[in-house]
């Protein structure tokens, strides 16, 4: 029997669907707990600025396939200052346009995309002392992750979250372009968004982000030693 996990060593996968609060709750137990964060949905974006920087027709998986393993991609794991560069060029901000967000999903579903960065993700996840974040990350990334959490809410309240976040965008075109992924990643022949095997389910809805931090933060007091 294998002996339980340190906070140095464990790995905490944390999926589900864009707006469910993944990425503030996995911050915020990375903080809370002093491990390092890394946002593997940073990284398909950034691959996707990449292809749209070298006008790659996105219509055509042989031709990002051919390019995929170019970018040189990096990511900081600082829950408080997390950073993504691409051959040395901070596009933190620039992949969260609206010409990567449309455009994210299609190179996503290239399987060279996919084992490209599933290299890079295992690589900075190494030893362990990390939450890893993103829609295959206890079924593909790390399955063998001690803590698995995957986060799902109402589609409204995701919605909302997100309009939030890019400035008042309108939430009801927000909660269509999200359904729209949804189903796009859930039907991917590639690494498809799902619950992994002995993930704990966690409705964020009617909860404060503090709440939900305190969750995951609970179930990795409860796995590590």
């Amino acid at each position: 029997m294998s002996s339980a996990p340190t906070l140095a060593t464990i790995v905490i996968a944390m999926d589900g669907p864009s707006g469910s609060g993944k990425s503030s709750t996995s911050r915020g137990v990375a903080d809370r707990l002093g491990l390092r964060y890394l946002d593997t949905g940073a990284m398909f974006r950034a691959m996707t600025w990449f292809m749209l920087e070298q006008g790659v027709d996105l219509t055509d998986p042989a031709a990002i396939a051919a390019l995929a393993g170019k970018p040189l991609i990096a990511s900081g794991t600082d829950p408080l200052a997390p950073t993504i560069t691409v051959d040395g060029t901070d596009v933190a901000e620039a992949i969260r346009g609206e010409a990567v967000t449309g455009a994210v999903s299609p190179v996503s579903a290239v399987p060279e995309v996919r084992a490209r960065l599933l290299q890079l993700q295992r690589e900075i996840i190494g030893a362990g002392g990390i939450v890893v974040e993103g829609r295959d990350i206890g079924s593909v990334v790390a399955p063998d992750a001690p803590v698995k959490v995957y986060m799902t809410a109402d589609a409204a309240a995701r919605a909302a979250r997100r309009a939030l976040e890019e400035g008042g965008t309108d939430a009801a075109a927000v909660e269509a372009s999200l359904l729209a992924r949804d189903k796009i990643d859930s039907s991917r022949a590639t690494a498809p968004l799902t619950m992994p095997e002995g993930a704990h389910h966690i409705d964020t809805t009617p909860y404060t982000l503090d709440e939900v931090i305190a969750q995951v933060v609970a179930l990795v007091e409860a796995a590590t030693v």
